[in-house]
């Protein structure tokens, strides 16, 4: 029988960070219930956080680390700490990094990524304003492009708000525009996109890792309502192992070297998320053709 052991993996930024390969993810956890996740995900071991703007909790996530850091003596340099910047704050991402920061009560980001490559009508207050037709707000690529948005983004560095940037939910064409943009010197250190078995995302991550950008996979365990973990050659590779279908995609993850942030609230679970065991060389390959079975 193999034995999970935590993960303590990290992998190297583009700039010489260092981003642990298993985070938690806060999407949909609000108030106390996201306090408490992320209080017992520090507990447990985790060292990277990964909330935005527009999830409307970092206040929550900025208190659980600021209690956790008083409490432990552990130092803030030991943590690594995302946030995102929304689309209806583009024209200022200084603006909307610094209230961030006053969100998380933080003195500063490890990762601020460009939550999405579009731009919305902008807004201090709606998050998601519409049309008078009643349709999202969406600016068109001719009045404000998401390269303008990166460009804007770069100094934040320089300006010690954040250690790096980067983007998530872009595809290689989106990538490649902002690459090729002559005023873009700050190659992103890490997308964050969609990834998991049934959605391997094998072009984009190999074109991220020829580039020198880090891949991270939000709902690495399937999206919402998915059959992933219910999956029958997952189960029996998961029973091989004597662990979870989620330990198994997890490893798979960390083995591929992609970074990893499940999202829980209960606290057994995101203490579980984070062990993996080493997968076997067909197991491994395995998963990863599990989306030519999708049912």
């Amino acid at each position: 029988m193999v034995t999970p052991n935590n993960c303590t993996k990290t992998l190297t930024l583009n700039t010489g960070a260092h981003i642990p390969q298993i985070g938690l993810g806060t999407w949909k956890s609000p108030g106390d219930q996201c306090y408490a996740s992320v209080k017992a995900a520090l507990q447990s071991g985790y060292r990277h956080i990964d909330t935005a703007r527009v999830y409307g909790n970092e206040e929550w996530v900025g208190k659980a680390i600021n209690d956790f850091l008083k409490e432990s003596k552990v130092p803030r340099s030991d943590l690594f700490v995302t946030t995102k910047l929304w689309c209806t704050e583009f024209e200022d991402p200084e603006e909307a990094i610094r209230d961030s920061l006053k969100r998380l009560g933080l003195d500063y980001i490890d990762l601020y990524l460009m939550h999405w490559p579009a731009a919305m009508a902008p807004s201090k207050t709606e998050l998601f304003p519409r049309r008078p037709d009643g349709g999202r707000a969406l600016l068109p690529f001719d009045e404000w492009s998401y390269v303008d948005t990166y460009k804007a983004m770069q100094k934040l560095v320089d300006l010690k708000l954040t250690r790096a940037i980067g983007i998530s939910n872009f595809n290689i064409p989106k990538i490649e525009a902002l690459l090729n943009d002559k005023d873009v010197h700050t190659v992103p250190a890490c997308l964050q996109v969609e990834l998991h078995p049934y959605l391997p995302q094998r072009e984009l991550v190999d074109f991220c890792t020829s580039k020198g950008i880090v891949v991270e996979a939000y709902s690495p365990l399937g999206s919402s309502g998915a059959p992933l973990l219910k999956d029958s050659t997952l189960r029996t590779i998961a029973a091989k192992y004597d662990v979870s279908p989620a330990t198994i995609i997890l490893s798979w993850d960390v083995q591929r070297g992609i970074v990893v942030i499940p999202k829980s609230v209960n606290p057994i679970r995101i203490a579980s998320n984070r062990k993996v065991v080493e997968l076997a060389d067909e197991d491994f390959k395995a998963v990863g053709e599990l989306y030519k079975t999708i049912p």
